[in-house]
């Protein structure tokens, strides 16, 4: 059978799965809908927080990046599964004492206020919707190459079926779709690493593989290293990033890892504080197998991609290439004439999506409008790695069908967690918490779920207009977590003298100069387009690492004011020191 036919199969009963288990599990309260009940047990737990937080970004997008920047793109690897040990260890057992529905609610109710419930409602709203929109974007890459679809098309097939069970069953729905999402993905992610390992280097661990020798007895590290550097690249295993730069990255995928509003909100639906610890240790492990895997598959497709496509005349090219240059993810400009595409160091199409024309060249290839290439150059976006990796390799079309279904499952399962974290900010933390405080469970429910419709076509649009790649989309989610709500958690379990004017003032701020120096240097919103290149990044901090230094304003300014205006209320002061006494905690409950 072809891709396609393989594609829907495997899909299909993919998706049926996961509206099935929707079905079953649908939400009948606001306490199902918002935590699941609180009764998942620490294995489901763990699975279902791996699947959420591993999204598009990890399958897609992370191995994709380290393909393209090498040594660069170990900060992704660094920072995320770092931020994670933080989260596990400094902040879930904590949150989920405190006995809370939501990160917003946690603020509200520590601070004492519905002012800082509502900075905090907006920081998540900023994060999840950030977020989401590289999560759209996954899922619009993949349709649009098996299914023969348009990208946009996609997004909304997408769209449609995390609508479905987000808005029947909410956390409920989710968490035990999510664990079927993450067996999944897992399968779908290791099955194709093993069989290249196998047949690059005979290894069938891809993990040792990537660091073996291949066929032709040369280590697989050295033989892609000498492939970039003949064609002028930067050798894979050399950094082109700054120290600090790589730094403030690391610190920002860390920090704002432990501030994830999606992934929290986790550790709120088991029924104890042990549980809570015991779901993130499975968590981890069942993550690290992913994180593990995605330096080989990126060295493995980076060098399978420079040896089939460098120098090969169009008219031989695979139909791989034809078809994911059909979907506009791959362009090539053919300066010289000569038929053949050349892999070589510059920027085909200013680092831009290509434009096509309706016309093609000379030797069949779609023609680019954007180009200011001046010699034969490819483009390829580092979102298509993972999925093309299988085809490049020649594995079997059931392989390349599982990948895509994988791929599908990593970015509804994040994209369903994020949509349910903005329903319930609005329905629960603004509706509830402020403006109609005794509004029936059934009213606060169906709230929630045209919450759920508003913010998936909110994210469907950012998915078919997103500002970057995926990874890179969400690193910047990352950034303005690390900047608002970091802070704030943390100063509110350890700080008994944090108080609502020091965590108002600190994450407004913290809040604020990270929006506006990504809106400047990412966007290109604000300001000069001149002068705001790379060049003029304040101190040479990239967009995706200044999260960090709004942190870090977050802090200062957080705890300036703490310190010149009254203390917190005795009784949160109190609620402060219980959270942080080992014993057990009762059900999630409204204070």
């Amino acid at each position: 059978m072809g891709i396609q036919t393989w594609t829907f199969i495997i899909v299909g009963l993919t998706f049926a799965l996961y509206i099935g288990i929707a079905i079953w599990s649908r939400a009948s309260s606001t306490k199902e809908f918002y935590v699941a009940g609180g009764g998942v047990s620490p294995l489901a737990n763990g699975l279902a927080t791996a699947a959420d937080w591993m999204s598009a970004a990890s399958f897609l997008g992370m191995a994709g990046i380290i393909a393209f920047s090498g040594y660069d793109g170990s900060v992704y690897l660094m920072g995320w599964t770092g931020g994670y040990v933080l989260l596990a260890l400094l902040l879930a057992p904590y949150l989920r004492k405190f006995g809370k529905f939501t990160v917003p609610d946690f603020i509200g109710d520590r601070y004492y206020s519905n002012v800082a419930r509502t900075v905090a409602v907006v920081a998540a709203l900023f994060v999840s919707f950030t977020y989401v929109a590289g999560q759209m974007r996954g899922v619009g890459v993949v349709f649009s190459r098996f299914l023969d679809v348009e990208v946009n098309t996609g997004v909304y097939i997408g769209m449609a079926v995390v609508l479905f069970y987000a808005f029947l069953g909410g956390m409920k729905g989710i968490t035990y779709t999510q664990v079927a999402q993450y067996c999944v993905l897992i399968f779908a992610f290791m099955v194709p690493a093993i069989f290249i390992s196998l047949m690059a280097t005979g290894n069938p661990v891809p993990q040792l593989g990537m660091g073996s020798s291949g066929t032709d007895g040369v280590y697989l590290l050295d033989k892609l290293d000498g492939l970039m550097t003949d064609l002028g690249f930067t050798a894979y295993t050399d950094g082109t990033k700054s120290t600090t730069d790589i730094f403030f990255i690391t610190a920002a995928l860390m920090l704002g890892t432990a501030g994830l509003p999606h992934v929290i909100i986790r550790f709120f639906t088991v029924p104890k504080v042990k549980d809570a610890r015991k779901s993130a240790g499975y968590a981890l492990l069942f993550i690290a197998i992913l994180y593990t895997t995605a330096p080989a598959i990126a060295v493995f497709a980076r060098t399978n991609l420079m040896e089939t496509v460098q120098d090969t005349p169009y008219k031989e090219i695979p139909d791989w290439f034809t078809k994911w240059e059909d979907t506009g993810l791959i362009a090539w400009t053919d300066k010289n004439g000569d038929g053949k595409i050349q892999y070589l160091p510059g920027s085909a199409v200013e680092g831009k999506k290509p434009m096509f024309s309706e016309a093609r060249g000379a030797v069949g290839q779609r023609l680019i409008t954007n180009s200011s290439a001046t010699r034969n150059e490819l483009y390829v976006d580092r979102d298509i790695t993972v999925l093309a990796n299988p085809e490049i390799a020649g594995l079997p079309n059931w392989i390349i069908a599982l990948v895509a279904a994988g791929g599908l499952a990593a970015a509804l399962s994040t994209a369903a967690g994020l949509l349910l974290v903005i329903s319930t900010s609005i329905s629960h933390d603004l509706i509830k918490k402020q403006f109609a405080p005794n509004i029936s469970d059934k009213k606060e429910l169906l709230i929630a779920r045209v919450s759920s419709l508003f913010a998936v076509v909110v994210a469907g649009y950012f998915g078919i207009n997103p500002p970057g790649f995926v990874a890179s989309v969400v690193a910047l989610a990352f950034g303005l977590a690390a900047s608002s709500f970091f802070p704030a958690i943390v100063m509110g379990i350890f700080s008994k003298r944090m108080n609502r004017e020091g965590a108002i003032t600190g994450m407004v701020a913290g809040l604020a100069i990270t929006s506006y120096y990504i809106a400047r240097f990412k966007l290109g919103w604000i300001g000069n387009p001149e002068t705001s290149t790379a060049n003029d990044w304040w101190f040479g901090i990239s967009p995706e690492g200044f999260g960090t230094v709004g942190m870090l304003v977050n802090f200062v300014i957080a705890m300036v004011i703490s310190r010149f205006t009254a203390p917190p209320p005795e009784e949160v002061q109190e609620i402060v020191e219980i959270i942080r006494i080992p014993s057990g905690a009762g059900d999630a409950v409204e204070h």
